[in-house]
């Protein structure tokens, strides 16, 4: 089995920063990708944040771009989301995504972690 532990949320004024983190352990030979991902609260979709390959390539969702950032520690399994300038709009829970292969095949395994509170307000 494989587990996504997210840390790092919190409650923080509007222009603070906060670092997410997403630590990934068990069954794992290679992982293809991890993200984060935000769902706000009063029924909203789950939304893409950001992604990073396992060849550094990475995406930002454009209502983020220039203010977060994700990267990872491919030694650790664990990915970050160093978020500035956060706006009350960022407030949301924050979930880790993993694409994980648990062997030589290529088959693929999507994983998620438990979410995060962030909330950004005075």
């Amino acid at each position: 089995q494989v587990q996504l532990v997210e840390s790092g949320g919190g409650l923080v004024q509007p222009g603070g920063s906060l670092r997410l983190s997403c630590a990934a352990s068990g069954s794992i030979f290679s992982i293809n990708a991890m993200g984060w991902y935000r769902q706000a609260p009063a029924g909203k979709e789950r939304e893409l944040v950001a992604t990073i390959t396992s060849g550094d390539s990475t995406n930002h969702a454009d209502s983020v771009k220039g203010r977060f950032t994700i990267s990872r520690d491919t030694a650790k399994n664990t990915v970050y989301l160093q978020m500035n300038s956060l706006k009350p709009e960022d407030t949301a829970v924050y979930y880790c995504n993993a694409i994980i292969r648990k062997d030589r095949s290529n088959r693929e395994y999507q994983y998620w972690g438990q979410g995060t509170q962030v909330t950004v307000s005075s």
